[in-house]
């Protein structure tokens, strides 16, 4: 069993929806979505493409999945996600746009956003005793020899490299693509996601994503409301 603390918008919001939809998997339900036709795009080509997101679901990772340490139980977990989300102030990302990431492509703020940076790095400390330290598979997987010093020490300090100063918020939509390939899905992506990217996105929960078995989909468990409860009434 693996955890991971991310944000994704609550299952209804249009975002959300046209989301599942272009990965082909509701990751709060872990239902199958169909996706509409889309002009230029062959539906097998982008299911092939979209195999690795579909598996970690809709999501923007601001703790890379962990397992717990043997004295350390899933309810504490919890209890804890919900007095961190609590003492959390909702804010809102600016618009996202889509954005290559390297190979892959995703959605990403159009300016940086600083609060977010600073909630992914709370994140982290904040929850690094619920992580068991990694294995040295783990650590063979996350490729260290490629890595730069700094993502290097936060591999061995933190568990994943892309934390602290080397972190970049993004929410994937396709894995690794050819060269020649990354125009044709950028193109079809904005198309497909611009009548959902003109707006701000409000950040009002944490999410706790899990993984039942190594391989196994990732699977919405639980959404932690940010804010106190006195406070989000009033609103």
């Amino acid at each position: 069993m693996r955890y991971a603390i991310c944000f994704t918008p609550p299952a209804h919001d249009a975002l959300a929806v046209a989301a599942a939809q272009w990965l082909g998997r509701n990751v709060f339900s872990g239902e199958a979505v169909d996706l509409p036709p889309i002009r230029g795009m062959d539906i097998q080509d982008i299911a092939y493409n979209t195999a690795l997101p579909r598996r970690y679901g809709f999501h923007g990772l601001l703790k890379a999945p962990f397992r717990l340490p043997a004295e350390v139980s899933e309810a504490t977990l919890l209890r804890h996600m919900m007095r961190f989300a609590g003492a959390c102030e909702p804010f809102d990302l600016p618009a996202l746009e889509v954005v290559r990431l390297g190979s892959f492509c995703g959605l990403a703020p159009a300016v940086p956003c600083e609060t977010m940076r600073l909630l992914a790095a709370a994140v982290v400390q904040e929850f690094d005793s619920f992580r068991a330290p990694l294995g040295e598979a783990e650590l063979e997987r996350s490729d260290p020899g490629n890595l730069s010093a700094a993502q290097f020490a936060n591999l061995y300090r933190w568990g994943h490299p892309y934390v602290m100063d080397e972190f970049r918020f993004h929410m994937a939509l396709t894995g690794p693509l050819p060269p020649k390939e990354l125009p044709r899905f950028e193109l079809a992506l904005r198309n497909f996601f611009a009548p959902y990217l003109n707006r701000h996105v409000e950040v009002t929960n944490l999410a706790l994503f899990v993984e039942e078995e190594q391989g196994a989909p990732f699977q919405v468990h639980s959404l932690h409301p940010m804010g106190r409860v006195s406070a989000r009434k009033i609103a």
